[in-house]
């Protein structure tokens, strides 16, 4: 992760670096031109202030020139006077080979370049030229001279300068850019430590040298360690779950057994024989449906999608009507469309079945079924808080808690094995929710309230 990282945001500073310099190189470029093109007009200006024309129309320039340069041939510094049928070189153009200028219109500035020349030896160069078209007025105005003056200067000179720019430009940049690679380096070493630290606790808790990962970690990492903690503990109860689900069936199997046993030690009939091993035959089946519900209903995931609640009520209560036709109950829903259930699909079949079916066996001819959003919390899944009342009998506030023990019915007379509410509250214990009973408000029956609180 760190090289990845360090390998984009290399590319990106190189990438930035690269525009930088282009868009510096360019400014520079524009700039250096432009200096050169005011210092060739200010050339062109001087030699206009001396310039004369004689009675004849012949064009005069005095020798006092305003750079030395003009003198030298071959200096890289030239200019030019041209009008028409007339044309003036400085001293300093007499040996290369500059290309011809061309007469402006007064006031008409052109600057061009870099155009080809040839040397005084010969040798291929290049220059920049400015032009400028300027009218000479005899006194009294009745005379006007046109004519263009043109000053030329060796492209090289520019060259070097640009040069000189361009190594102490990306000079500067590249060892900036190093600079920043490295602190980049130093900062990504020193943000990712605390995930370091997670990753070596992580590695301690799978040798077994820490039961759990510890508290002290950055706030952006809390729900990362919550969530590793939450799973190892989910494990572990799971696997305390399991091994105490094979204890009870063991410890419940005891009983029916020892019975069976005493029974064939006693010499019973053959008919007190039969009707014995038939009831603890049905009672070890109920204990054992009971212990693999309960194993199945404990499968509590802590990562599992959100699953929508009403299709698979309405699939629970079709199958019900049809049981409980000859009762005509009605069911009734009122269900948030925002409620979701953060668990196994089969959990929530076996919570909504459970307490649905207890609802159909008790009620008169009404059932309603509440669904709403529980509590919130920050980084957290959202709660979910359901409720299932019928209009039946109700439940005694004192006859609560021994409704919920497992293998305990309500009403002997009513058929089932009496471990339906229990798997819902060993259940509803899996998913660290509660299981209140109660009276229902509204249809004066029993009412069962289930609270999930928010989850990682």
């Amino acid at each position: 992760m760190q090289t990845r990282q360090l390998l984009a945001a290399s590319l990106g500073l190189l990438a930035f670096l690269a525009l930088a310099g282009y868009a510096l190189d360019r400014a520079f470029l524009e700039t250096a031109e432009d200096s050169l093109r005011q210092r060739l007009r200010s050339y062109a200006l001087a030699y206009a202030d001396n310039i004369e024309f004689l009675r004849d129309g012949s064009l005069y320039v005095p020798e006092m020139l305003p750079d030395p340069r003009f003198e030298r041939p071959g200096s890289g510094l030239y200019a030019q006077v041209v009008r028409p049928g007339e044309h003036w070189d400085s001293p300093s153009a007499h040996g290369p080979r500059l290309p011809e200028g061309a007469m402006l219109a007064p006031g008409e500035e052109r600057f061009e370049g870099p155009l080809p020349i040839r040397q005084i030896n010969g040798a291929p160069g290049e220059i920049y030229r400015y032009g400028l078209g300027l009218v000479w007025d005899e006194e009294g105005g009745t005379r006007e001279f046109p004519y263009t003056i043109h000053i030329a200067e060796d492209a090289g000179a520019l060259a070097a300068q640009i040069r000189v720019f361009r190594r102490a430009l990306w000079g500067y940049l590249g060892g900036a850019g190093l600079v920043l690679l490295l602190l980049q380096a130093l900062i990504l070493r020193w943000s990712l430590r605390p995930l370091r630290q997670v990753i070596a606790e992580l590695k301690r808790v799978q040798r077994g040298q820490l039961a759990r990962m510890s508290e002290r970690h950055p706030r952006e990492l809390e729900p990362l360690t919550e969530s590793i903690n939450a799973f190892i503990e989910s494990e572990r109860e799971n696997l305390e779950r399991q091994r105490n689900t094979l204890a009870d069936l063991a410890h419940s199997l005891k009983t029916p057994l020892a019975v069976l046993r005493a029974r064939l030690d006693n010499h019973a009939s053959e008919q007190e024989l039969r009707e014995e091993v038939a009831t603890q035959v049905q009672r070890m089946t109920d204990l054992v449906s009971y212990q693999l519900a309960r194993a199945a209903s404990s499968g509590h995931q802590l990562f599992a999608a959100p699953v929508e609640i009403e299709p698979h009520a309405e699939q629970i209560v079709r199958g019900l009507e049809k049981v409980y036709a000859a009762k005509g109950v009605l069911c009734e829903f009122d269900i948030e469309p925002e409620a979701r259930f953060h668990g196994e699909v089969g959990d929530l079949h076996e919570l909504l079945g459970n307490l649905l079916e207890n609802a159909f066996k008790w009620a008169r001819s009404r059932v309603l079924l509440t669904v709403r959003v529980g509590e919130t919390a920050p980084n957290r899944r959202p709660g979910l808080w359901l409720a299932v009342d019928d209009d039946g009998p109700g439940i005694p506030p004192e006859k609560v808690g021994l409704l919920l023990q497992r293998g305990v019915r309500g009403d002997e007379r009513v058929q089932g094995h009496g471990i339906g509410l229990a798997i819902v509250q060993d259940l509803v214990r899996g998913y660290r929710g509660e299981l209140q009973v109660g009276r229902a408000p509204e249809l004066g029956g029993a009412r069962f309230e289930v609270r999930l609180p928010p989850g990682l």
